[in-house]
């Protein structure tokens, strides 16, 4: 039987291969280290925890909720923008709580596209940026590009060359999975462009509170004027480690805003209404959770760059994100990143995700994601230096899995 239209437009997912082999390894008892899916292994703080065991036990929280959030988590994050970035916003009209940032970037695509809208689109990104509105009927338009000098200049491109003009800019810093970040200069250019030119811009800002340098990520909302065009995204699962709770939010232009809203009203009742009042008691906190996360994901970091180089593989350090976007070792290069992290799976039991699932451009790359402790960081660099010394040796031997079917 054919396949439904919109699953057509789908390609096989990347990452279930990836999923199928772990599984596969670890049935025949493998200690396999996952450091493939951005999945938080940290504990959602206790005081949180705590917030929702005391709401629940309230039967009348346990009717249908407000789809777009109920008023004190809208005010909450509108003054979490305010304090972090000095952006004002009404939580009335300029505030929607979504479930986890995915499902706001899906919906927002269903509510803005029409069938053959253009969007601009990082390659590569996460998935649900391209994706997302391609099942709504759009039509990605790919920058293959880092946020420098060279942006504007590719927007350019993209103008002239697209019919019809481009609809939406997706950006994402600091992004998954590059961990590349932007600085404000960056955005006071794209937000210039993006009003001179009537592109709508969707910012992903995910990662906003998980950086090493003593540099916050910057809010495309903080330039002057981005209001006029730009949506914001951010999502409570890593800032807070609340990654199952599916808590989110899209944040700025009113009209974009109204829109996602109207289209959210006919399709979910919300999240659970404890969930939302422990979401809006973690914004309204102190800043020492965020601040514990965010030296946790640090020390992960140096621990892995420095095991893996000893290992023999050098990464970049990220400067943000839970990331790092690791080039394949020259001697495996010409195979790819999915049979690259196939070989990693079978040889030393260590899972990443590979780049191609972000994007065609991303193939040249792996995306490591620093979800398990340092113990076993240090563990799968072990594992994989065993791994490249064998393959030096015998490189005959390391035959990607493909091959032995």
């Amino acid at each position: 039987m054919e396949e439904f239209h919109k699953v057509r437009r789908l390609p096989p997912y990347v990452f279930e291969q990836v999923n199928r082999l772990k599984a596969s390894a670890r049935s025949r008892g493998a200690d396999i280290i996952d450091l493939g899916m951005g999945n938080p292994d940290l504990p959602t703080p206790k005081a949180i925890v705590d917030k929702l065991c005391e709401v629940v036990r309230d039967p009348r929280t346990h009717r249908y909720s407000s789809s777009r959030g109920i008023p004190g988590l809208r005010r909450a994050q509108a003054n979490y923008y305010a304090r972090r970035f000095g952006v004002k916003l009404d939580p009335d009209t300029q505030v929607v709580a979504t479930l986890g940032s995915k499902e706001g970037f899906a919906n927002m695509a269903q509510a803005i596209t029409a069938p053959g809208d253009v969007i601009l689109c990082p390659n590569p990104t996460y998935p649900i940026h391209a994706f997302g509105f391609i099942m709504s009927g759009g039509v990605i338009r790919s920058l293959q590009v880092e946020p420098d000098d060279g942006f504007i200049p590719a927007l350019e491109r993209g103008i002239r060359h697209s019919i019809p003009k481009p609809l939406a800019l997706i950006l994402n810093y600091p992004s998954n999975p590059t961990a590349l970040v932007a600085s404000l200069d960056f955005y006071k250019d794209v937000v210039a462009f993006a009003r001179k030119n009537d592109i709508i811009i969707l910012s992903d800002l995910a990662y906003s509170e998980i950086y090493f340098d003593g540099n916050p990520p910057p809010s495309v909302l903080q330039v002057p004027g981005a209001i006029e065009v730009a949506v914001e995204f951010t999502s409570m699962s890593k800032t807070f480690s609340m990654p199952g709770w599916r808590m989110g939010f899209a944040v700025g232009n009113e009209r974009l805003i109204s829109a996602l809203t109207r289209v959210k009203s006919y399709l979910d009742y919300g999240a659970f209404t404890p969930i939302q009042v422990a979401a809006a008691h973690a914004l309204n906190g102190d800043g020492a959770d965020i601040a514990e996360v965010r030296e946790i994901y640090h020390k992960r970091r140096d621990v892995m760059v420095d095991a893996f180089s000893r290992a023999g593989w050098t990464i970049p350090a990220p400067a943000a994100s839970m990331f790092a976007w690791a080039p394949i070792p020259e001697p495996f290069r010409h195979l790819g990143s999915l049979e690259f992290s196939k070989l990693l799976i079978e040889h030393a039991d260590v899972a990443v995700a590979p780049g191609v699932g972000f994007g065609e451009h991303g193939d040249d790359h792996v995306r490591i994601a620093l979800v398990e402790n340092e113990h076993r960081i240090r563990q799968a660099a072990r594992n994989i230096k065993r791994f490249l010394a064998s393959s030096a040796k015998q490189p005959n031997n390391v035959v990607p899995l493909a091959a032995h079917r």
